[in-house]
Parts: structure tokens; sequence; C-alpha cells
């Protein structure tokens, strides 16, 4: 179920780190996205899109346990932890979507 989940996810998550790549080249033409404000060499795009996997690969672990404690392989205590972990990381990727959303449209609306 999640595999063609993840394969929309990715196509998401790229569409994401083209358009914050784009944005961070319109903001400083004609020299790279620094990645020595991150302070670990990493973009924000990639940090953008390392969190989006981590996101999708929790909620596989979450469904491969559901599964397990539907069998009777798995603790209950493991099930209900992986999809806590999930959930939260779910909620938190909706969260950042809204304020990139919000932050993109404050920009769109900002006279010239």
């Amino acid at each position: 179920m999640f595999d063609s989940i993840a394969s929309i996810g990715s196509v998401g998550a790229t569409k994401v780190t083209d358009s914050v790549a784009e944005a961070s080249s319109l903001l400083q033409p004609g020299t790279a996205p620094s990645s020595s404000a991150t302070g670990t060499g990493q973009s924000f795009a990639s940090m953008l899109g390392n969190m989006a996997t981590d996101t999708i690969n929790q909620l596989k672990t979450a469904e491969t346990a559901s599964i397990q404690g539907i069998r009777g392989e798995a603790n209950t205590r493991e099930v209900v932890d992986a999809v806590m972990s999930a959930e939260q990381s779910l909620q938190t990727a909706m969260a950042i979507r809204d304020k990139l959303v919000t932050a993109y449209l404050d920009i769109t609306r900002m006279p010239i």
C-alpha cells in the first residue's frame, strides 16, 4: 500500500526540493546556494528531502508492525510505538508543508 504512496511522495518531494532549489537560485543569481548557513554542509532542499524520506520509511515501518500485530507476530506495545511515531512524523511533515505554503503565499502577495 505504501509503495504506491512512496512513489507519489518521492515525486512530491522531488518537486518540493526542485522548487526550493529554484527559489534559492533566484534569490542569489550567479551564485550557488550556500551550504555554510546550515552549519552541516547540507542544503535546505536536501534536508527537506531527507525528512520526507524518513517520514515515508516510518510510515512503512508502522504498516509492517501493524500487519505483524494482526498476525500475532508482534507485541502490542511495539505496534503502538511504531504507529505513534509514524503519526508524529506525518503531523510534522504536514506542519512544515503548511508553513512553506504560507511563506510562499506571503511572498507572492508582496508588492514589487
